[in-house]
């Protein structure tokens, strides 16, 4: 347990939480968040059957969650500000759950925009109420802890996508009720806790010292900035795509409803097996090093699973993109801390633009071009961008 002593007008004490009680609820949370999304991304196309919706269709309801989720997240920075993390954990969480359940009962496509929009709406709460308090911990604990945090949501993703396909084969109200009610009833036992847990954002000092933060340094350090927020969001928009198209690419190579749930938990076990091994791997060989490497598998794996066409060349394309991706963007956000906390905020919403209009984008290209293979040549492109691009944005000025 970590302990300060210090007098009333040093730095506040924590003593609500012990960091390692924080840093395993934070977890469950993160996985909890990823395994919601996984369930609801690789059931996608019993959704889209149900309710007979074509792929431009089905990509308005993907708009209306980004659009709640953006809406989420600037009103989670708000209510973070001046009440803490502990009004953006439960709550938020009990209302992801009960609109995942109210999405498997929709049955026409108003319904399932309203559904989609407090979903993401929930979802951005949740998001930064998490990432609020994780920084608190990770504060506490004194060494970076990010990393395995937001491992836990890559490993949450993969147990949502796996329960999902070993359900296949079940009505997905039934499962999108079940898992809804689950996460629910969790999220109101550990209540007590979270107050707890909050404490760290209340009574741990602002690790910055209160100074002002540099947004974007003039010259060549506001254009890196820029950059680096673009390679974000083209990292993102592939993540984006495999949660919400990865099945519905499987569906139509004529698999099981099993395969095709599965492509996401192939996706997942790929990211979360690159996050946990990601930090020992900048250490040996650079952040600039690894991201190219990691880009250029990206761009070739899923490239080469569109081309190629079998079901198996695409659940390899899948991995690929998620072991491929699996340090991008923390290394992006390390490199924009040189800049400074509000630099960090910055490249982080920029890189949002990719997660949220991502999947609309390409629902919408396969809907123009008629083929959504074709549309997910996007996610391979821009990986390829951030191969190229990497060493520039990664590199410290000298």
């Amino acid at each position: 347990m970590l302990t300060t002593t210090a007098p009333a007008a040093a730095k506040p004490v924590i003593h609500d939480a012990p960091p390692v009680t924080a840093r395993r609820l934070l977890t469950g949370y993160f996985a909890g968040l990823g395994a919601l999304m996984a369930i609801w991304g690789a059931r996608m196309p019993a959704v889209q059957a149900a309710a007979a919706l074509s792929a431009g269709r089905l990509s308005l309801v993907l708009l209306a969650a980004a659009a709640g989720m953006v809406a989420g997240l600037y009103a989670g920075g708000r209510i973070a500000h001046r009440h803490g993390a502990a009004a953006l954990l439960t709550a938020p969480a009990v209302a992801l759950a009960a609109a995942l359940a109210a999405l498997g009962a929709c049955r026409t496509l108003p319904a399932l925009i309203a559904a989609a929009l407090v979903f993401g709406l929930a979802h951005g709460l949740l998001d930064v109420g998490a990432n609020v308090a994780a920084v608190r911990c990770q504060d506490a604990y004194g060494r970076s802890i990010m990393s395995s945090l937001h491992a836990g949501f890559s490993l949450g993703a993969l147990l949502g996508a796996a329960a999902a396909a070993t359900t296949a084969h079940t009505g997905h109200a039934r499962v999108f009720l079940i898992a809804g009610l689950g996460a629910a009833t969790l999220a109101l036992l550990t209540a007590p806790a979270v107050r707890n847990v909050t404490a760290l954002a209340t009574n741990q000092p602002d690790s910055s010292g209160g100074s002002a933060p540099e947004l974007a340094a003039p010259g060549r350090g506001r254009a890196g900035l820029c950059l680096l927020g673009a390679l974000a969001a083209a990292c993102l928009l592939g993540e984006g795509a495999a949660a919400d198209w990865s099945a519905v690419h499987l569906h139509e190579l004529h698999t099981t409803a099993a395969v095709s749930a599965s492509a996401y938990a192939v996706y997942s076990a790929a990211m979360a097996t690159g996050r946990l091994a990601g930090d020992r791997l900048t250490t040996r060989y650079g952040a600039p090093a690894l991201v190219r490497a990691g880009a250029l598998l990206a761009t070739a794996g899923l490239g080469t699973g569109l081309l190629v066409g079998t079901a198996w060349s695409a659940l390899v394309g899948w991995a690929a993109l998620g072991l491929g991706l699996s340090t991008t963007v923390p290394a992006l956000i390390t490199a924009a801390g040189r800049h400074g906390p509000r630099a960090v905020a910055a490249v982080t919403a920029t890189g949002y633009v990719g997660l949220l209009a991502g999947p609309a984008a390409i629902g919408a290209l396969a809907s123009l071009t008629g083929s959504l293979p074709l549309a997910l040549v996007l996610p391979v492109l821009l990986a390829a961008a951030v191969a190229a691009a990497s060493r520039h944005a990664l590199e410290s000025p000298r």
